[in-house]
């Protein structure tokens, strides 16, 4: 270990380029490093927006955030300490993010006059050489020759080299945080094992990256960063939508029932069905369909037929499938609807987050078509959050919601992993028929639930359809007061899930006082760290955040009630805040962010502040 290391008790990295610049996968492989030496890592990927942008410019720029530290970490932080930038406009796009004093590496290649002038520099002004950095450490790399001279004899072209300049910049940080690169050699050997060329070419100029941190005067001190104290377990670094994926598998496995996964690809939900691909030896079915409303059809017959039906979408999609879960309401069918939020309306900002289809999750059917609404938080608890969904729609025969956004799926954290016995059993019954009975499809258990007959039974035929059901006969019936009776009975039996869901916990904080900061979903990790943050500096807060959000738990009306005050961030105009004024007639306020990025801790601080300020 060198003797001129400082010892950093966290850090935040973001790397930046082209599209072409492969800044995800070195910002991936610097965290999977990170999380296998023992830090707490999140991430934050920050896709361009368009395909292929033209290369060098502002629209082009893609991004990859990572805070690792040995003290707990809750999100990938504000403001980096360190900036790569590999061009022009990866600097112009992120350098209002980096702390005043942060580090920049620089790439010289994609400072030249071309770049410049794509990302929109005025002419003859080059931040490498006008001062206008003087308040950053500035560590320039001409990282694009330097690839070339280590490939020289490589005997490939210059396209080819320059696509390994990013294992250049990777090396180099390994030496700069005194990490190993071995970890990283063995990802290069299981991904170009068969094109010996290419990974001889990587794993170069990944040792020359590593060489040059330790030859160069550019850099004079490395920095530690020990490991985390963690709750003893076995730990993978996992994605959102990974394990969102692998909930779903243990809710198959735990039901005992085949998985039938019926999906259109859509950004950012399209992961889920990858993963889940992989995975036939647990009996996953995939099916890709040629749209989301046949995908959603599918996983309705399916569903029909027996198996744990799921399908996922993004908003647009969702909008699409929404007459089909109706009709699985209507049926009373269990299945998983997964809502992988994004930026909208329409299109909109299909690689950036958003949590704006929270009303559609509640509202976006037409008729009464209520259904259990459930939101994970962060990477790892989508899988704790995708098997509740799958418990829920099982054990009360209804179609659920899941809802997770493109922040959280596409982010990593180190993630203890469960074991089987860990979790929860989940009861699955099929009916039988009974000789000399009358089968009654709509009859209800102390759940609500009605029976769930597989098709071919002897015993069991009865009608299915979307028109509206006779109470238990499951007849066709256009009785207005049988119709009324059946609305409220669907909207009971949801309401009834509440029973046997627990008690909203305070995540951190007094159980009354004078605010109370309530999320849902990805805002989960800003908020935390705000709220112990704020308590920290003497203000008096609490942190809640939701997980059931149709039924809410028992409990949340007196918990609110208990606090002076109530905030929700939300990355909408305003949605959980709405539905929360209008069940418990408080006056909570929204912090609201639709910028398709997700909160600052700072933003929230500012808002706590705020009301403290606005209420002495």
């Amino acid at each position: 270990m060198d003797q001129n290391s400082d010892v950093l008790d966290r850090v935040i990295i973001k790397f930046a380029g082209d599209s072409g610049d492969g800044m995800q996968l070195t910002g991936t492989q610097f965290t999977n490093t990170a999380a296998l030496f023992g830090n707490d890592v999140s991430t934050f990927p920050d896709f361009p927006a368009e395909i292929r942008a033209p290369q060098g410019t502002l629209a082009g720029v893609s991004g990859f955030q990572v805070h690792f530290g040995s003290v707990n970490i809750y999100s990938p932080g504000d403001k980096c300490d360190v900036l790569v930038a590999m061009n022009a406009a990866a600097l112009k796009a992120n350098l209002s993010g980096l702390k005043s004093g942060g580090t920049i590496i620089a790439n010289l290649e994609g400072f030249d006059a071309k770049n410049l002038r794509l990302a929109n520099y005025e002419p003859d002004k080059n931040p490498m050489e006008d001062g206008s950095l003087t308040n950053y450490r500035l560590v320039q790399i001409d990282v694009t020759k330097l690839t070339r001279a280590s490939l020289a004899d490589s005997g490939m072209g210059i396209k080819e080299i320059d696509r390994s300049k990013n294992m250049f910049v990777l090396g180099f940080l390994y030496w700069m945080y005194n990490r190993s690169i071995e970890n990283s050699i063995k990802f290069l050997n299981d991904k170009f094992g068969k094109k010996p060329d290419i990974l001889e070419a990587n794993i170069k100029v990944l040792k020359a990256g590593y060489a040059y941190g330790e030859t160069t005067e550019a850099i004079e001190t490395r920095y530690i960063v020990n490991p985390a104290k963690m709750e003893p377990g076995m730990y993978r670094n996992i994605m959102g939508n990974q394990a969102a994926a692998m909930g779903l598998i243990a809710a198959s496995e735990k039901s005992g029932l085949e998985m039938f996964y019926g999906t259109y690809p859509i950004t950012p939900a399209s992961d889920i069905l990858h993963e889940l691909a992989k995975h036939k030896n647990f009996g996953v079915k995939t099916f890709q369909a040629e749209d989301e409303i046949a995908a959603i059809c599918s996983v309705i017959g399916a569903s029909f037929g027996g198996a744990l039906a799921v399908t996922a979408s993004s908003g647009p999609g969702i909008a699409l499938k929404g007459e089909a879960m109706g009709l699985a309401v209507m049926l009373e069918l269990p299945m998983v609807i997964c809502n992988i939020q994004r930026g909208g309306p329409s299109t909109g900002l299909p690689t950036k987050t958003e949590q704006s289809d929270l009303f559609q999750a509640m509202y976006g059917r037409n008729g009464e078509a209520p259904l259990p609404v459930i939101a994970a938080n962060s990477p790892g608890d989508c899988f704790f959050a995708a098997f509740e969904a799958c418990k829920i729609a099982l054990e009360f025969m209804t179609p659920v919601m899941f809802l997770s956004d493109g922040y959280i799926a596409n982010g990593a954290e180190p993630w203890k992993f469960p074991s089987a016995g860990d979790l929860p059993e989940i009861e699955t019954e099929f009916a039988k028929s009974v000789d000399g009975e009358k089968y009654l499809p709509y009859k209800r258990d102390q759940k609500l639930s009605r029976p769930w007959a597989i098709p071919g039974t002897a015993g069991l035929e009865h009608r299915i359809g979307g028109l509206e059901k006779e109470h238990e006969t499951g007849n066709i019936s256009y009785d207005p007061e049988n119709h009324e009776y059946m609305v409220k009975l669907r909207e009971a039996k949801v309401e009834k899930i509440a029973d046997f869901i627990p008690d909203l916990e305070l995540d951190s904080g007094d159980s009354k006082g004078k605010v109370l900061v309530l999320g849902w979903g990805s805002t989960y990790g800003a908020i935390k760290t705000a709220a112990i943050e704020a308590r920290a500096e003497g203000f008096e807060v609490s942190h809640a955040q939701l997980r059931y959000i149709k039924p809410f738990p028992k409990n949340l009306g007196e918990l609110l009630y208990s606090f002076d005050h109530v905030i929700i961030p939300e990355m909408n105009m305003g949605q959980l805040v709405k539905i929360i004024r209008d069940k418990y007639m408080i006056p909570a306020e929204g912090l609201n962010k639709i910028q398709g990025m997700p909160f600052t801790l700072n933003e929230i601080k500012e808002k706590i502040k705020e009301v403290y300020s606005n209420n002495k």
